[in-house]
């Protein structure tokens, strides 16, 4: 059985992108991240070790992403993505950078990056 945990929206500062203005201002990121576990051990002991807590989870997703800075949104959605496997509960993620302000010579409501990554 498989069920999913999901984050959405977490809005967060980072410096990250290859001109250098974006690595000396910085600009928001936004990260969506869905974690595909088993649930039902949490559903019956109703304990957060059971789980995944996503209260320190959120906590140590914006830690990357407000953290050391990279050039590619790909690196970052990677980083974050491992991170999430990093809990042995969780057997695949699924992780979105959004860079809504990301320079660009049109104006554009959005531009993402969406990675998928599973334990082998």
């Amino acid at each position: 059985m498989t069920d999913d945990i999901t984050i959405r929206g977490l809005r967060c500062r980072g410096r990250h992108g290859v001109l250098a203005a974006e690595s000396e201002l910085g600009q928001v990121f936004v990260v969506d991240a869905s974690l595909s576990l088993d649930t039902a051990p949490a559903a019956v002991s109703d304990e957060v070790v059971d789980t995944v807590d996503y209260g320190e989870l959120v906590r140590r997703l914006a830690a990357v992403v407000e953290g050391e800075p990279v050039h590619l949104m790909e690196t970052l959605a990677v980083r974050l993505a491992e991170l999430c496997l990093a809990n042995p509960r969780v057997a695949a993620a699924e992780v979105t950078v959004h860079k809504p302000q990301a320079p660009v010579a049109a104006i554009v409501k959005d531009i993402a990056v969406t990675v998928r990554r599973s334990r082998t």
